[in-house]
């Protein structure tokens, strides 16, 4: 079957996470549903892909494999904070999301692409590991943990990530903490790791960063690893 490498870049700038995930569920659902069409048809449609970038309020999500209790904060404290809390259906612990962060979810059909879901967390991370390197970062990996790390002089995250797919389709995706107020992160055990650190570009540059620029140089390397078109 013919690859569609074409992906749409979609922009939603700062919007409630409840208002992402459904707008996610909806495309991701769009696009499972053609597929389940086109097994039924000699002349198939191609499937189309979208990049969503935005960032988010102060929210708490916990994954399908989180334990509640990596929340330390009750619903009284959550208010008080301005912060919501959300268990939702990727993979993964709990991650704190909120301005100054960026979020991409990539909403694909991997059929376009290549049908590994670890092969494609490893290009998520890729991506990110190059934009820090564009910012005098040496970001990598940690062998068995997911995401984007710094581990000089001591490991920190820049980076976290968590996924869901079905029928080779893929939603939710990455955090990368650019200005992100990290004090928010003292109200979990982020990603259920209790011994590592947090950090943003941010705090290792030493000033604010420009988030458009941090997303137009992501969505780029996103393109190059993994061969896309993006419009």
């Amino acid at each position: 079957m013919e690859q569609n490498k074409k992906v749409k870049l979609i922009e939603l700038g700062l919007i409630d996470y409840k208002e992402a995930w459904d707008f996610q569920e909806k495309l991701f659902n769009e696009i499972i549903e053609l597929k389940i069409e086109n097994r039924n048809t000699d002349q198939p449609n191609l499937t189309p892909n979208y990049l969503i970038t935005c960032q988010h309020p102060h929210v708490y999500t916990l994954g399908k494999s989180g334990k509640e209790d990596h929340l330390l904060i009750d619903d009284q404290e959550l208010e008080h904070k301005d912060a919501k809390f959300y268990k939702i259906n990727r993979g993964g612990d709990i991650t704190y999301h909120g301005p100054g962060q960026l979020v991409v979810y990539p909403i694909i059909d991997l059929d376009n692409f290549f049908t590994d879901i670890h092969l494609y967390m490893r290009c998520l991370e890729e991506a990110v590991i190059k934009t820090c390197a564009d910012y005098n970062l040496n970001a990598g990996r940690i062998e068995g943990l997911t995401g984007v790390w710094l581990s000089e002089p001591y490991p920190r995250k820049i980076c976290a990530m968590g996924v869901k797919s079905s029928r080779w389709v893929t939603m939710h995706g990455l955090a990368l903490n650019v200005n992100t107020d990290l004090n928010y992160f003292g109200n979990i055990v982020p990603c259920g790791i209790d011994d590592k650190a947090v950090t943003s570009i941010q705090q290792e540059i030493g000033k604010e960063i420009d988030m458009k620029g941090v997303e137009k140089v992501l969505v780029s390397h996103l393109a190059e690893v993994f061969g896309m078109q993006i419009f």
